[in-house]
């Protein structure tokens, strides 16, 4: 069993900065990427960012290279999303999920596990 929790969401201006934390536990030894998605009314929920745990690896949606950047500390088996110049269309439930596919992906349907989100909220 896995469990992912989310953490760090919250209502920021437009430009503005958060940084939102995803800590494992469980079984995280089978997982193999750990990634970001968001979903906001009136649209499907989107891969934001992924991140190999074994070499680093990562991927980011087209929406957010530049500007979001994933990285983890082993440790604490937690993985961060660092969002920086944010834009109104941020703005939406922010889920961490796990795979235990070893494949680079942002596709919903290659992640097992999810945790519940954390808003965020971003204005003009």
């Amino acid at each position: 069993q896995v469990r992912l929790v989310e953490s760090g969401g919250g209502s920021v201006q437009a430009g503005g900065t958060l940084r939102l934390s995803c800590t494992a536990s469980g079984y995280t030894g089978g997982i193999a990427y750990l990634g970001w998605f968001r979903h906001s009314a009136g649209t499907v929920r989107e891969g934001v960012a992924s991140l190999d745990r074994r070499y680093g690896g990562t991927i980011y949606a087209d929406s957010v290279k530049g500007r979001f950047t994933v990285s983890q500390d082993k440790a604490k088996n937690t993985v961060y999303l660092q969002m920086n110049t944010l834009k109104p269309e941020d703005t939406a439930i922010y889920y961490c999920a796990g795979s235990r596919y070893d494949n680079r992906s942002l596709r919903e349907s290659e992640f097992q596990y999810w945790g519940q989100g954390t808003q965020v909220i971003v204005s003009s």
